[in-house]
């Protein structure tokens, strides 16, 4: 699986071509990805550009320009090579960054952390496509219909991997234990 040079070119092609020589590297790590599961690999997780890829504290917009397209052609690569192996019920993508962003640019022309608006897109897995839930104000500021917490997605990522997010285990003094407290799936997506 980790052997990338045994995709065939056309495959390559698809995750490469067009893409700046910075950012072929991690455009090549969701290609692996999708090896890594064709190779029996129940969860992989990627990290896009680094501890700073998307951390755009300032200078927000030229990074973004940078990063964005890549990011996007790999990412719908890996949606399409995912759909057109029969592999799209099986895999779930999400991607999602750790923190929304502030709806005001800082004063070094940056975004910085905001934990009240959030995106994640979210693909294959059994869901139904082309769903939007939740809306933010029109600031980007706070969530102004169905609010989705990350425990949202994350129960919905468990969900997918058939973990039950209402179990309860017990620690070693006898008290339980939520899998997952305050998380329910996004029902939404599978409707």
């Amino acid at each position: 699986a980790m052997d990338l040079s045994r995709e065939p070119k056309k495959t390559r092609a698809k995750y490469i071509d067009g893409i700046p020589a910075k950012w072929r590297g991690q455009t090549e790590r969701l290609m692996l990805a999708r090896r890594l599961v064709e190779a029996g690999a129940r969860y992989v997780s990627l990290n896009w550009g680094g501890y700073l890829g998307f951390d755009s504290h300032d200078n927000n917009y030229p990074k973004m320009r940078a990063i964005l397209p890549p990011f996007d052609a790999s990412l719908a690569a890996l949606i399409t090579d995912l759909y057109e192996r029969g592999l799209d019920k099986d895999v779930l993508v999400v991607a999602w960054g750790e923190f929304g962003r502030t709806p005001k640019v800082n004063a070094t022309g940056g975004r910085d952390h905001y934990p009240n608006v959030f995106s994640a897109a979210i693909s294959g897995g059994g869901i139904q496509g082309g769903r939007v839930v939740g809306a933010s104000d029109s600031k980007g500021a706070e969530p102004k219909e169905r609010p989705v917490r990350p425990q949202d997605v994350l129960a919905t990522m468990y969900r997918h991997l058939g973990i039950d997010v209402a179990k309860q285990y017990l620690d070693h003094a006898g008290r339980p234990v939520p899998v997952l407290p305050f998380g329910e799936p996004i029902d939404e997506l599978f409707s």
